[in-house]
């Protein structure tokens, strides 16, 4: 039997646009998922989780504890490291194999080395080692990249030691070492999901909850 002509230009019309009509639907599926998000963000909550609030308090005050006592460890070794030339080689070395350590883990043997009592203390001493290749690249980065013309002048100026790092070496080196901060928060924000697996609090614990739930409104947000 013969098809009508109009039967096959209306097949022809179907298959023409069925591309255009799964990007709308992918395009309104991916909007939709968004909205979900954000509405979850603003109103939603998981039975055995911790309100939004508190999850995103106790996050920062992870990212901030880490990265405070990984700052107060990494910049004086830093700036000696820049300042005297000493032990570069050494602490490339170190902060490469730092960066190469699997977070989680370093996270399961610190835990099993301070015990299961003390699971928060072997989150922050992970985040800690985690953050310390950073900041340490960026200080002693930091003054190797002033020109020795600049400090050889201070000295020649009569500036003690203490003076050219205060007043040459520290504020010419600060852009590589905020850096070395900014890349260092990134780094403990990202890794501090891990925390959730052991119960610990932070934003961890909704993609845990939402994987085997099937709610990627959750994980997203």
């Amino acid at each position: 039997s013969r098809t009508a002509p109009h039967a096959v230009g209306a097949r022809i019309d179907v298959a023409r646009h069925a591309p255009d009509a799964d990007r709308a639907e992918g395009g309104s599926g991916r909007m939709n998922l968004l909205v979900d998000a954000f509405r979850w963000i603003f109103g939603g909550s998981i039975p055995g989780t911790d309100p939004i609030p508190e999850a995103y308090a106790t996050h920062l005050a992870y990212t901030f504890i880490s990265v405070f006592a990984a700052a107060v460890i990494a910049i004086p070794i830093g700036w000696w490291i820049g300042h005297t030339g000493r032990g570069r080689d050494v602490a490339v070395t170190v902060a490469g194999a730092a960066r190469a350590i699997p977070s989680f883990g370093l996270f399961v043997l610190l835990i099993l080395i301070f015990g299961v009592l003390h699971q928060p203390e072997a989150a922050v001493v992970t985040f800690v080692i985690l953050a310390i290749p950073s900041i340490l690249a960026g200080a002693y980065s930091g003054f190797e990249a002033i020109d020795r013309q600049i400090v050889d002048a201070g000295r020649a100026m009569g500036m003690t030691e203490w003076q050219i790092v205060w007043k040459i070496e520290v504020p010419l080196g600060l852009p590589p070492l905020v850096a070395g901060l900014r890349s260092a928060v990134l780094q403990v924000v990202a890794t501090e999901t891990i925390a959730a697996y052991v119960d610990i609090g932070g934003l961890g614990q909704y993609i845990l909850a939402g994987l085997p739930l099937r709610r990627p409104a959750v994980v997203l947000g």
